[in-house]
């Protein structure tokens, strides 16, 4: 059987939130102890869900002002989303309401894969969001919260499982709306062979691959 690849993207309004931390940590079983400043990183990873092996294709995004401009670019060819804010503070998880409803609009899909990531939570003592708020944002949205600690690797691996199985299942209906309806089907592959276009020039001006 043939692997299947998906594509996710890590978001955060700001920069410091953790998501390059976190993205090492689920990659490269490493943690990142400075800060420096995101560009764009592409990582690639095997890895086992439900039985079965899928290749994540990673894309930790810029969380620093100057790069917004890029991210309806990664919104495009994403297939899921993680939106990390920081339980340190609150004004970053107000701020993921409106690169979520970013997402929605440019994906065109209310339920596009999506997973709410409060990480730094080692710093138990600094927290400025409470576990039920950050739940309650999350079940407004109709996606799943999880608090996660890049320093400790608490929790690091299941958001990446969550994601990868909420993408199967969308794909899987995506697949079934498209066998009952042609022009969904027609609609479906162009958006698929523009990604892929996407992708490919992206990765051809920067990339960091990790097996």
């Amino acid at each position: 059987m043939s692997q299947r690849e998906y594509h996710i993207v890590v978001l955060g309004s700001v920069g410091g939130v953790g998501k390059s931390c976190l993205t090492a940590q689920f990659v490269q079983n490493v943690w990142i102890e400075s800060y420096d400043p995101t560009i764009e990183d592409s990582y690639r990873k095997l890895m086992e869900v439900d039985g079965r092996q899928v290749v994540l294709e990673i894309l930790d995004t810029a969380g620093t002002e100057q790069f917004t401009a890029m991210r309806e670019l990664y919104m495009k060819s994403g297939q899921g989303f993680l939106l990390v804010f920081s339980i340190t503070s609150m004004s970053s998880l107000h701020e993921l309401a409106e690169l979520r409803d970013q997402i929605i609009r440019i994906k065109d899909d209310p339920r596009v894969p999506l997973v709410l990531v409060g990480n730094k939570s080692d710093l138990e003592e600094d927290r400025a969001v409470s576990r039920a708020r950050a739940f309650a944002v999350s079940q407004g949205w109709g996606s799943p919260y999880y608090e996660t600690s890049a320093r400790r690797r608490a929790n690091v691996d299941e958001v990446f499982k969550d994601l990868c199985r909420q993408i199967i299942r969308r794909d899987v209906e995506l697949s079934r709306a498209t066998d009952s309806d042609p022009r969904e089907g027609r609609r479906r592959r162009d958006t698929q062979d523009r990604n892929r276009r996407r992708r490919s020039n992206r990765s051809r001006e920067h990339r960091c691959v990790i097996l």
